[in-house]
């Protein structure tokens, strides 16, 4: 028993001391990362490069209008939008059609092609039209779904051409519209400080620190070009991610800012929507390994769950106190860009039993479908694992 008490005690000063270097890195970190609601930021491209903005979408009859309403209504004149209805079985083909004119042009996909995932068929198709006829500086990769305040465009772009980067990710702020999409998300931005350090993002020796999000991949044409583009990677569930390794990968130049309020994206309708969400994209995220995904649900659970377990246990309460101390300092720090109250802090076992269930969730309906629907296509574990195994870590063709 004197053992195990030891035991115990050593695992609570190890998880505290992870959470607390956590903290202190994050606070040191963080601030370094441009905001670019900053008024040091509201300045004209130099050059006033161009940039065509690509915006796939499947069944949003109910945000499309919305997202390229907006980005019809930038101040920045360098741009032109494709929107591509991807085999929509609602009124979203309809709305863009509507919207059509100078500046925004309408593709429609009626067919999927075989070994095609339908989002990456939908980018490489439209990339390869807006760089043969428009031959942009710069493409913008975001989703049907996104919202974007009038000046985004032109801050990010003087941004991507301030700091020479060939693909800027801008964060988007969530929108939570329930207390239960608060909790979750704001558990899961704080949790991903773990998996990417963003202030790390630019310096090319942190090759894991890596940064790629659908709502906001601004790429250089050329860059784009010369990775292959979606076409080297037809299959990829986590196209946006993907696409920032393989710039990381490169050597290539990779930025992110912050923008609160200038990105906006409500990602899914209440806990389950969100679970839901999860569920169709975790066991991608460890490329349909179990191994992975079950290794890091067993690291979750004891960091999340051992903190609350050990303020039972003599002579680990004062590491217990640290620990739960330092989760609230990360969700105050990711809350000052997420918008998202530190509060939920304290809600933060519920959020983690949450994401647990999704991962096993993930992992057990993939493996017993035998595949992933997704978009409304079939697609099978083999060919997924297949792509998995066969994705380049360096360029493209």
């Amino acid at each position: 028993m004197h053992f195990l008490h030891l035991a115990l005690v050593g695992m609570g000063r190890i998880i505290a001391a992870s959470w607390l270097y956590k903290l202190l890195e994050a606070a040191w970190g963080l601030p370094s990362v441009p905001n670019l609601t900053e008024a040091k930021y509201d300045i004209e491209p130099v050059g006033s490069p161009s940039i065509v903005v690509i915006v796939p979408a499947r069944n949003e009859e109910a945000n499309v209008s919305a997202c390229l309403e907006s980005l019809l209504g930038q101040d920045y004149a360098s741009v032109r939008i494709v929107a591509v209805d991807d085999r929509s079985d609602d009124r979203t083909g309809a709305i863009m059609d509507v919207l059509a004119g100078e500046r925004l042009e309408v593709m429609h996909v009626v067919a999927l092609p075989a070994g095609w995932l339908g989002k990456t068929h939908a980018m490489a198709a439209a990339a390869r039209q807006a760089i043969s006829v428009h031959a942009p500086d710069y493409l913008l990769f975001t989703d049907g779904d996104v919202v974007f305040r009038s000046d985004t465009l032109r801050r990010a772009v003087a941004q991507a051409v301030a700091s020479e980067a060939d693909h800027l990710v801008v964060m988007p702020t969530t929108v939570a519209k329930s207390r239960g999409e608060a909790m979750l998300l704001g558990f899961f931005q704080t949790m991903s400080l773990w998996a990417v350090r963003t202030w790390r993002v630019a310096d090319p020796r942190a090759k894991r620190d890596a940064m790629g999000v659908g709502a906001f991949n601004l790429i250089r044409s050329d860059v784009y070009q010369r990775l292959g583009g979606f076409d080297a990677m037809p299959m990829e569930i986590l196209e946006d991610l993907t696409l920032g390794q393989r710039v990381k990968r490169a050597g290539l130049r990779q930025r992110v800012a912050t923008a609160p309020g200038m990105v906006c994206v409500h990602w899914a309708a209440g806990v389950l929507g969100l679970v839901n969400g999860l569920t169709k994209n975790l066991f991608a995220v460890f490329r349909f390994r179990p191994v992975l995904l079950i290794a890091a649900a067993v690291w979750l659970a004891f960091f999340s769950f051992g903190p609350i377990a050990f303020l039972a246990v003599g002579g680990a309460r004062v590491p217990a106190a640290i620990t739960l101390v330092s989760i609230g300092g990360l969700f105050m720090l990711s809350g000052r860009t997420s918008r998202i109250s530190p509060a939920y802090a304290a809600l933060y076992p519920v959020a983690a039993v949450l994401v647990l269930y999704s991962m096993a969730r993930s992992m057990a309906v993939t493996l017993r479908d035998g595949g992933v629907t997704w978009r409304g296509t079939f697609y099978p574990l083999e060919e997924l694992r297949r792509n998995a195994r066969g994705a380049s870590p360096g360029e493209g063709g």
